[in-house]
């Protein structure tokens, strides 16, 4: 396996790779992404099963927290570890971790030497697998970003674009299918072959890389005050939906959170090799960037998980059909980021397609925020088709722009910072619409409910993402008592009112923010985009 000089990574800022490097890095590349896109979907829908063993469900909200925590956490550390000890011991690592993580999930509850319980095991390990989740996808367009010029990508993007809708659109249904003909826990044993193929296509052919003059010396005081704002904040955010904005447990996570951003930005200033260096966002290009992906991650993003509720609450659609719920929306992500990349590539600029997407996303958020009880199945697969363009057509441009701005030495920083930012905005969102939607419902279903009711009746009612999943289970309570059946169908035909609301209220919200983004990518500059070949059939220079 040929190596790739030190010097000439510095001085051009991108890898020549040999045809056979190329083929073999970016199959490697695709293993790794299939493998972090099935992880997203496929698991979800073993969710039912899992709480059925292992007996936690008061807890089953930690197994996707965890995850959280620990990959948001990992994407800007080893984005900028790379930077300083290069990208593939990282990856390779990061893919390994997960692979293991994974069949310890799978193997939850039968490892018995451990002191925890089943449900606590799975906790653990998604945590340890958040962390390699981290580490290989923050990577992967890292070291895209080292083989392709930003003009070239466009040519791939397709590639990755494609594996991505493929793991979105047929996860649920193979998660389905592996559960019911399998175990659940083949949801998770799943991720171990693909993994296995990234790991042994990246060793064999992708280079180890290192920048010159980067001062290798960790900055440990970014990595503890980053951990120390980021854990907290996504608590609180976490809890919000479930204890409010006054609790003093959000409240006392939130301020920990602001201390420790302030420690971290103070840090940050002094460190030799700063963890993610503010002189970065000097950059106009960066710092817009970030305020937009941002802006996507808290606009869109978090209304994505609202809009299977609207058709589950409000249109009727079962919950065992609502597995492929955004396969529109999924379907045309992957279209808008076929045509971005070709697009990008015949231009050589970014700027059309941030703006192009940025509209079609602000019109899919407007006919969201149209819809009420009369809005048809065909309505809502218009706008999520619609806004899914969009936010093909956006997603992209953010990385090609941070990468064509972003000094070599710096790439891995910058890169992870998209993905960082994206990844608090969606949290940021989620929970602030969650809060908009839980106070406007529980103002208006406790209006409607009837006198008389028992308020044992009503608990089950406090969340209306769970009501979809319970149904059978109070029907059958609710039957065993004279008129039961019939309260409970006003109880349910309130719910229907009050989500109407209450949706409307956040679908609203997210149209407004995405319209004003508009604005943010016209003023986006435009930077022309690098273009270099990157295959030779001949070694590269030593």
């Amino acid at each position: 396996m040929a190596a790739v000089s030190e010097t000439e990574f510095h001085t051009s800022g991108l890898v020549r790779l040999t045809r056979s490097q190329l083929y073999g890095t970016l199959a490697g590349l695709l293993f790794a992404l299939l493998l972090a896109a099935i992880d997203q979907t496929i698991v979800g829908t073993a969710e039912p099963r899992i709480i059925a063993q292992l007996s936690g469900f008061d807890r089953y909200p930690w197994v996707s927290t965890a995850y959280l925590l620990s990959s948001t956490i990992a994407v800007p550390i080893f984005g900028k570890l790379s930077d300083i000890y290069g990208r593939k011991w990282f990856f390779l690592a990061g893919t390994s971790l997960f692979v293991v993580a994974s069949a310890l999930c799978g193997a939850s509850g039968t490892l018995n030497f451990l002191p925890i319980d089943g449900m606590n095991q799975l906790i653990l390990f998604r945590g340890i697998q958040g962390l390699g989740a981290g580490m290989m996808t923050g990577l992967i367009f890292v070291i895209i970003g080292d083989i392709f010029s930003p003009a070239e990508r466009g040519k791939y993007q397709a590639l990755f674009a494609a594996v991505w809708g493929f793991a979105s659109m047929f996860g649920p249904t193979a998660g389905g299918w592996l559960t019911d003909h399998f175990s659940w826990r083949a949801a998770f044993y799943v991720n171990l072959p693909v993994g296995i193929l990234a790991v042994i296509a990246i060793y064999l052919e992708f280079p180890e890389l290192h920048v010159k003059g980067v001062d290798r010396k960790i900055d440990w005081a970014g990595v503890f005050t980053l951990i120390f704002c980021i854990v907290p904040l996504l608590l609180a955010l976490t809890w919000v939906t479930n204890y409010g904005w006054a609790s003093p447990r959000v409240e006392s996570l939130l301020a920990l959170a602001a201390v420790s951003l302030a420690g971290f930005l103070y840090s940050e200033t002094k460190a030799k090799e700063p963890l993610i260096p503010l002189s970065l966002f000097k950059n106009p290009v960066i710092s817009t960037c970030s305020l937009a992906v941002f802006i996507l991650g808290m606009g869109m993003f978090g209304v994505i998980i609202y809009l299977p509720l609207f058709m589950q609450g409000v249109l009727g659609v079962t919950a065992t059909a609502s597995g492929n719920l955004l396969t529109p929306l999924m379907m045309g992500a992957v279209a808008g980021s076929i045509v971005t990349g070709q697009l990008n590539a015949r231009l050589g600029s970014y700027k059309p397609s941030a703006l192009v997407g940025s509209v079609l996303v602000a019109i899919g958020m407007i006919l969201f925020a149209r819809m009420d009880g009369s809005t048809t199945r065909l309505d809502v697969v218009i706008g999520m088709v619609i806004a899914g363009i969009g936010m093909g057509l956006l997603q992209p441009v953010y990385t090609v722009a941070v990468q064509n701005s972003a000094p070599p030495e710096h790439m891995g920083a910058a890169t992870a910072s998209t993905a960082f930012f994206r990844s608090i905005g969606s949290t940021v969102g989620v929970a602030v619409f969650g809060s908009i939607l839980l106070t406007k419902f529980h103002s208006d279903f406790d209006a409607a409910i009837p006198a008389g009711t028992p308020k044992l009746a009503l608990d089950a009612f406090s969340n209306p993402l769970m009501l979809g999943a319970m149904r059978p289970q109070l029907e059958k309570a609710f039957g065993q008592y004279p008129g039961g059946l019939n309260l409970l169908h006003v109880l349910f035909g309130n719910v229907r009112t009050a989500l109407i609301h209450g949706l409307n209220q956040i679908f609203v919200a997210s149209a407004v923010i995405m319209t004003l983004s508009i604005i943010l990518h016209v003023f986006l500059k435009d930077v022309k985009l690098r273009g270099r070949a990157v295959t030779s059939d001949q070694p590269p220079a030593h």
